[in-house]
């Protein structure tokens, strides 16, 4: 699975960080998100798509 932020999107709500702080990063200055990686570990795959799911912007992109 991969996933990836859409930087167009995002508002910075940060609950992405909240539901899978391992995988997504937040940027000091506005705390716009990015994926620390396209490649989601299968382990993190539940969380991925959970903070997909709870983004107000849905700026989350899955791809399977």
């Amino acid at each position: 699975m991969k996933a990836w932020v859409d930087a167009d999107k995002c508002q910075g709500h940060t609950l992405c960080a909240m539901a899978a702080g391992e995988f997504f990063t937040l940027s000091d200055e506005d705390g716009h998100a990015t994926a620390r990686s396209h490649d989601v570990p299968s382990e993190l795959e539940a969380k991925v798509r959970l903070a997909a799911g709870g983004c107000p912007e849905q700026a989350i992109v899955i791809e399977a």
